[in-house]
């Protein structure tokens, strides 16, 4: 059975995962270097220190918290300096226990899960540092929700750990993630351990940025030539919307599979928008719902120019256009009226209408397709259009 199944458009699906920390993160430079600036204490002088990352989902905060970790881990390596570093997942933990329990377990992963309580488990961790004499960095992610929850006592706590130093050294420093300043949520005497320079900024991520990550990942996860430029620029503008480059990796991925489902060599443009209509098949039913006979018709005429294509050109649009009006005995509104169409169906947010870059003669609009494939879009659109009659 599995010999059925044929080659796969994969050749290491895992570089997609969540969990996967590629070991350069694309448009995050400005981030790492002022963490590194940030943890420099750490190594010089053995001193603590904490930061907060703030950014929306998919802007790239976990990775580049992973990715710092490693990296300073074998830094200290290098220069015989002990580093060790553990995250938690405040949203899966959300507890002052449950937390420091994890805590525990990185030196202790068979530590009783009950029967301690947080001091008590506090010093065991303290002896655990000072045997091994290494400086620990906690990430906690989504933390904000962990200080929602329980408050900001376990910050104190473990802002404070290295009060009672041991030789000079100070033994654990914090990174706290979030999508809101958690600073905001810390009491006064929490606080006072941070410094609000120290929070770093994560913004979305443009069409551009997305681009390069794909790219990127394409080129880890797939086999060459199985992911081509304009199917990558799909995905990228698929999930600009959000600035969201979990959302572009998942799309990336499922797309894939889809190629895999066909017997296909290679993931094309429309096993993209496959990926986003099975993610968002709801959103697509919704959006077409309100559009008058004119703006389907457009949208239909754009669905049966974009089959097999990642863009179309207006000229190409127009022309499909006037052939579904004499289909539909409708009298084909001039070039002003049509490109006021196309604008609506843009501003909508059911195509991507934008100027012609590099690499197309002429000045055009293109035309793209984002939440559907094409052959699905053309038979939702004649669809309702029959229902209508």
């Amino acid at each position: 059975m599995w010999d059925a199944i044929g080659k796969s458009v994969f050749k290491d699906q895992r570089t997609l995962s969540f969990d996967y920390v590629p070991a350069k993160l694309m448009h995050r430079e400005a981030q790492m270097k002022k963490l590194i600036m940030l943890f420099r204490p750490v190594l010089d002088s053995n001193f603590s220190q904490n930061a907060v990352l703030i950014g929306s989902v998919g802007t790239g905060k976990t990775a580049t918290s992973k990715r710092f970790c490693i990296d300073l881990k074998e830094y200290g390596e290098k220069h015989q300096k002990a580093i060790d570093w553990t995250i938690v997942n405040c949203r899966q933990r959300n507890s002052e226990s449950s937390v420091i329990l994890q805590i525990v377990n990185h030196f202790q992963p068979n530590f009783p899960d009950r029967g301690f309580s947080i001091a008590e488990m506090l010093r065991i961790l303290r002896k655990d540092l000072e045997k091994r004499k290494v400086h620990l960095v906690i990430v906690l992610d989504e933390a904000d929700v962990l200080l929602k929850k329980a408050g900001s006592d376990i910050i104190y706590k473990l802002t404070r750990f290295g009060e009672e130093k041991v030789e000079g050294r100070e033994f654990i420093s914090l990174i706290l993630i979030s999508q809101k300043n958690v600073l905001d949520l810390l009491d006064a005497a929490s606080v006072s351990t941070f410094k609000r320079t120290n929070a770093i900024e994560f913004g979305k991520y443009n069409c551009e940025e997305l681009k390069d990550i794909v790219t990127q990942r394409a080129g880890l996860a797939f086999h060459e030539g199985a992911v081509s430029d304009d199917t990558a620029d799909i995905v990228a503008e698929v999930a600009s919307e959000w600035g969201d480059a979990r959302f572009a990796i998942e799309i990336l991925e499922k797309a894939g599979m889809l190629a895999d489902e066909e017997g296909a060599e290679e993931v094309s443009v429309e096993h993209v928008r496959g990926a986003k209509a099975e993610a968002y098949s709801s959103i697509t039913e919704s959006k077409l719902a309100p559009l008058d006979k004119h703006q389907k018709l457009t949208l239909l005429a754009i669905a049966r120019s974009s089959k097999g294509k990642a863009f179309v050109t207006t000229k190409d649009v127009e022309s499909a256009y006037k052939v579904a009006c004499e289909e539909w005995n409708e009298k084909a509104r001039a070039h002003t009226a049509f490109w006021g169409l196309m604008k609506d169906l843009d501003t909508l947010g059911i195509v991507s209408a934008k100027k012609s870059g590099p690499g197309i003669s002429g000045k055009t609009t293109v035309i793209k397709l984002l939440d559907i494939p094409a052959k699905v879009l053309e038979q939702k659109v004649t669809q309702m259009m029959s229902d209508e009659e």
